[in-house]
């Protein structure tokens, strides 16, 4: 990856979209540091830290925008509405007949299911904005001083009006915001725009990591007795760190390959056809979507108990919430059930086997011992549920392994979990790609000429 920045750092204007993508990566932090008015970015910080381990829909955005959140800054709300609406878009496109005609029209079809997704961003923006400004306007919090202090510096009367309207306009705003910035990447950088910022959010974090690992070591320090474990679970949190991320590109560059043979054909007085070629089929194929569509389940119930309040600390609520929390034997069972179900609902939608088998005999292609048609779909599904097994046993693993070293080593508070890895190393990845392809676009271009 690296000789592929430096390779195109040679091309010029290779250099121009990377310095490019670089300057509005540093518009991006500039904004996730500016703070939204009228908000206790005191009494804010002292809430994100108790519900930094809940595994609530407040921990997981602070986690997507790299702590922009806890600081209540421009850009607290993230690429998450982005990513939310495209995900419903994909799902619309597929049970809604047309938005999938459009989606079959090419260029200005996809164009137009664009523009219909920054509206939906928008709108989920404002929504979740106003949800999220009406919790933190009903919350207290209480301080280390003792005192007990409100989020929203106003939280009645006509300054309550004007405080609300311009907290979920400035949460849209910096939904928008991100969502243009993301854009002009792909217009002008080197592609892949919102994965490049959501990667920048979730790097950000790494010096808080790093910082809470010399906490635990110099505890181990302090007291060698009682904490002295930590002079090895602190060095070993960053080797099975850098092993994580050799297994995702490992599994990520991992991929089946079902073979094709086309049948020779005379068309005039040419032949075509006879040669042999596969279709690869990923084994990684579902990405980091699986994990998102768990974890966006799973925090229900804990943002559930956050908005119960006292009521959720008792009776039968006590226990349910305490059941599913985050460091719970049956979250852990549902976080790996639902990764599955999911990574298989993700292959229903994105391949059909009976139009493959169809456009394989459509192109005289077959796969060699199988006939065409029904046994042709048969065989592709088989070969798509077994890949598709070892793809979500392989998110699970990531997923669940920082959950289960947090609980055996009890170093609670680590920034990085299985879902910022995965994202983290598959965007690295997938921009290493891009790069490469526009290098060779190029390398071509200059033999043509």
């Amino acid at each position: 990856m690296f000789k592929t920045i430096k390779n195109a750092w040679s091309i010029p204007d290779l250099r121009k979209k990377i310095l490019f993508t670089l300057l509005i990566v540093v518009v991006f932090r500039l904004g996730a540091v500016i703070p939204v008015p009228f908000l206790n970015t005191d009494a804010l910080e002292a809430l994100m830290a108790n519900v930094s381990q809940s595994g609530t829909a407040l921990s997981y955005l602070d986690m997507l925008t790299g702590g922009a959140f806890s600081n209540a800054t421009l850009f607290a709300m993230g690429v998450s509405p982005y990513i939310n609406s495209s995900i419903i878009m994909q799902l619309l496109t597929v049970a809604i007949p047309p938005l999938e005609r459009m989606a079959k029209e090419g260029e200005e079809g996809r164009k137009k299911i664009a523009t219909i997704t920054r509206y939906v961003t928008v709108l989920l923006g404002l929504i979740q904005g106003t949800a999220y400004y009406f919790y933190l306007r009903n919350t207290t919090v209480a301080m280390e001083d003792g005192s007990v202090q409100t989020i929203a510096m106003y939280t009645s009367g006509w300054e309550s009006v004007f405080t609300a309207i311009i907290i979920i306009m400035v949460f849209t705003a910096g939904t928008a915001l991100m969502m243009w910035l993301g854009e002009q990447i792909n217009d002008k950088g080197i592609g892949n725009g919102i994965s490049i910022l959501l990667f920048a959010g979730i790097v950000s974090r790494l010096p808080t990591t790093l910082n809470m690992l010399y906490a635990y070591f110099s505890q181990a320090m302090q007291d060698p007795t009682n904490y002295g474990q930590y002079f090895f679970f602190a060095p070993f949190f960053i080797v099975l760190f850098l092993a994580v991320i050799w297994f995702i590109v490992f599994m990520n560059n991992s991929e089946r390959r079902i073979p094709v043979q086309y049948a020779k054909r005379v068309v005039g007085r040419k032949m075509y056809g006879g040669q042999s070629t596969h279709i690869p089929v990923k084994v990684a194929m579902s990405g980091v979507m699986p994990i998102i569509f768990a974890s966006s389940i799973l925090s229900i119930p804990s943002t559930i108990e956050m908005f119960m309040g006292s009521r959720a600390k008792e009776g039968f609520w006590a226990s349910f919430f305490a059941a599913l929390s985050p460091t719970g034997l049956l979250y852990g069972i549902l976080y790996f059930v639902f990764i599955i179900m999911f990574a298989y609902f993700y292959l229903g939608i994105q391949y059909n086997p009976i139009e493959m088998a169809n456009n394989l005999r459509q192109n005289n292609g077959t796969i060699p011992g199988i006939r065409p048609g029904k046994p042709t779909s048969d065989f592709i599904s088989k070969i798509l549920s077994k890949i598709t097994l070892i793809g979500a046993l392989f998110l699970a693993v990531i997923a669940l392994l920082p959950i289960i070293y947090s609980n055996v080593t009890a170093m609670h508070g680590l920034s990085f979990g299985g879902t910022s890895i995965l994202i983290m190393v598959g965007v690295a990845l997938d921009t290493a790609k891009q790069l490469e392809s526009q290098m060779m676009m190029r390398h071509y271009k200059g033999f043509l000429d």
